[in-house]
């Protein structure tokens, strides 16, 4: 007999390939919220890596609690962050590790007020060494292409 372990959450793998960034935004009604992007980097070539990429992206977004396009409802996503000292880390159910936020003292800070942010999961790949300018280009493009996944990550 033989039996086959499926992990429960994203595989080591994955955490390790995502690029992430956060940086502090301004609502329509004037508060500021903190924001979080996490994407895969272009690591993966071939002729199904887009595919097998997004995948990935999909069944990472599944183990957050369920993420939705920018017409949908947005969930609330209760734990997923956790600050320790000035880090930040995004808890995702069945990883065995926590992905470690790039942040600075005002984003946390901010988030320590706010209790969540804004969480978006990029489908396409965009390499960590992306400037801002190249980052406003995929989130622009990403939102017109329907090809970011929404939450609200809370900290409680």
């Amino acid at each position: 007999m033989s039996v086959a372990l499926t992990p429960r959450g994203p595989e080591l793998r994955l955490l390790v390939s995502l690029a992430a960034w956060t940086w502090p935004g301004t609502r329509s009604d004037g508060r500021q919220y903190a924001h979080i992007l996490i994407t895969h980097s272009p690591a993966l070539t071939g002729p199904d890596a887009a595919e097998m990429a997004e995948g990935r992206m999909r069944r990472l977004a599944a183990a957050l609690g369920g993420l939705a396009g920018a017409r949908e409802f947005v969930p609330e996503l209760e734990g997923r962050l956790q600050t320790v000292g000035d880090h930040v880390l995004l808890h995702v159910p069945g990883a065995s590790r926590r992905l470690r936020l790039p942040t600075s003292r005002s984003w946390t800070e901010l988030l320590a007020r706010n209790g969540e942010a804004i969480l978006l999961l990029g489908l396409d790949p965009l390499p960590q060494s992306a400037d801002a300018a190249l980052l406003d280009t995929y989130l622009d493009a990403a939102l017109t292409a329907d090809r970011l996944l929404f939450g609200r990550a809370r900290t409680r």
